[in-house]
């Protein structure tokens, strides 16, 4: 979590600087949902992310070096600066693609879901076939509560509950769709109720607590293992900052925001880690320079990755497929 708000803090600067083209939009204040549901996650997994995706990857193992590059628009970036700060994937990563369209990524990760129940198919038939290897795989999708509104969606989970796919639908609701509060765009409280429409679970999760994400999460992805088909997962969440960098969040009530920094997901893991004798004041402050100095060498690699050449921009855009199995 420390590196995931340090590195978005980083970034807010670096942007300021000139070095980050385009827009950014923080995670800043989320960062427990993206730790505790990624590490409920096994290297078969996939995800998809979303225009506030830089947590999520990073959760999932992403290397700091490649995205500073990526979003400073270096040929070093992970997709050697095609996709910019709202579009990060690395397969390797299990990571198919963070996006810059509300509620794009929730279909994906359907489709994902049905590949890897293929491969579990695959894998009693043919064992040996590489595909096999995911065959105890799930696909994660993180959205916001404004995706929870698109068409996509609701035809996502109704499919997704049909064909009972290894799919676990994530909604980070920090409260705002963009500057829109929720109860100004939704008539529920709880968006896990939708679940019911499809004869889903639907559970929440302190999305400031870590631990209880991870609790949350490990029990839908257990499920989707076992054959029982998706969950809908709401955290209940809330972002430090504005829609973007730059937006300075004057349609929320101080009140408000007054509240939701005092429940801080690092500053209360932070107490309940010192309060437990888990860990002492001077590890943490260890980890704290460790983090520094990890992005402190991301930042020089980023500034010295040299920019793609003109005829790159059609390279790595299209990849053979036949039956998935570009994506397995």
């Amino acid at each position: 979590m420390v590196l995931i708000r340090r590195f978005e803090e980083r970034a807010a600067e670096l942007r300021s600087l000139g070095y980050i083209p385009g827009f950014l939009h923080p995670y800043i204040g989320q960062e427990a949902v993206a730790v505790g549901a990624c590490a409920a996650l096994g290297p078969h997994d996939y995800i998809t992310s979303t225009h506030r995706g830089h947590g999520h990857i990073l959760a999932r193992g992403g290397d700091p070096r490649y995205m500073y590059a990526e979003l400073f628009a270096r040929r070093d970036g992970y997709n050697r600066a095609k996709g910019g700060s709202l579009h990060i994937a690395n397969i390797e990563l299990g990571i198919i693609g963070a996006n810059g369209i509300v509620g794009g990524g929730i279909p994906i990760a359907v489709g994902a879901g049905l590949a890897l129940k293929q491969a579990r198919q695959i894998a009693v038939h043919h064992p040996d076939d590489p595909r096999a290897r995911r065959a105890d795989g799930v696909a994660v999708t993180f959205f916001g509560d404004g995706a929870s509104n698109q068409g996509a969606f609701h035809e996502s989970l109704n499919l997704a509950a049909l064909w009972r796919l290894p799919v676990i639908f994530i909604c980070e609701n920090n409260l705002y769709g963009e500057f829109t509060p929720q109860h100004k765009h939704q008539t529920i409280r709880d968006i896990a109720t939708r679940a019911s429409s499809y004869a889903i679970p639907g559970l929440i999760a302190d999305g400031n607590d870590v631990l209880d994400v991870y609790r949350v999460v490990s029990k839908a992805a257990e499920d989707a293992r076992k054959g029982r088909g998706p969950t809908l997962v709401e955290c209940k969440t809330y972002r430090h900052r504005g829609h973007y960098e730059g937006d300075m969040g004057q349609y929320r009530p101080a009140e408000e925001v007054a509240f939701w920094l005092e429940a801080d997901p690092i500053k209360n893991y932070r107490r309940l880690l010192l309060a437990g004798a888990i860990c002492t004041e001077d590890e943490l402050r260890a980890l704290d320079q460790a983090v520094e100095q990890e992005l402190e060498e991301a930042v020089a690699f980023a500034k010295a990755s040299p920019p793609p050449a003109p005829e790159e921009a059609l390279e790595d855009v299209f990849v053979e497929s036949y039956g998935g199995r570009a994506l397995l």
